[in-house]
């Protein structure tokens, strides 16, 4: 019973590795091309651009720095999903465009839910402080502010 159960595991992991193998061949999710540069907002300071860039470029910007991982699939799917979904919603590279979302930005740093939490994990130095945070909640207000 033992050695069937033991059998069975050996061919769920080599059919796993196989599935992992084989969706190398799918070409979604690594090319990494950055569109080009646009304009960015009008920052109230200098600190709110560095706080900016630090948590929330690599999604909601052109300016995207992209990990190992993002090349190696069915990882690298997610990534470029998650960038491609976070460029539409705001993207900081491009505020010669409409950015309608942008004034959800503070709201949704304040309420924790940016940067994701699975973000951070892979990412610290997107974690920010509680000082930080309400540094860049008061920073993005004032630089949208000067966008209207």
């Amino acid at each position: 019973m033992e050695a069937k159960r033991s059998q069975l595991r050996r061919r769920i992991v080599l059919a796993g590795l196989g599935l992992c193998v084989l969706a190398q061949a799918v070409p979604y999710g690594r090319d990494h091309v950055n569109p080009p540069l646009g304009r960015e907002p009008k920052w109230d300071e200098p600190a709110t651009r560095v706080l900016t860039q630090r948590a929330c470029f690599n999604c909601h910007s052109n300016r995207t720095v992209w990990p190992w991982y993002s090349y190696v699939a069915p990882v690298s799917w997610l990534v470029a999903r998650d960038v491609y979904n976070g460029r539409k919603k705001l993207n900081f590279s491009e505020f010669q465009n409409e950015q309608p979302n942008s004034d959800d930005a503070s709201d949704e740093i304040r309420s924790g839910d940016m940067p994701l939490w699975f973000f951070v994990i892979l990412h610290p130095e997107a974690k920010l402080t509680k000082d930080e945070q309400s540094n860049l909640v008061h920073g993005l207000e004032r630089t949208f502010r000067n966008e209207e």
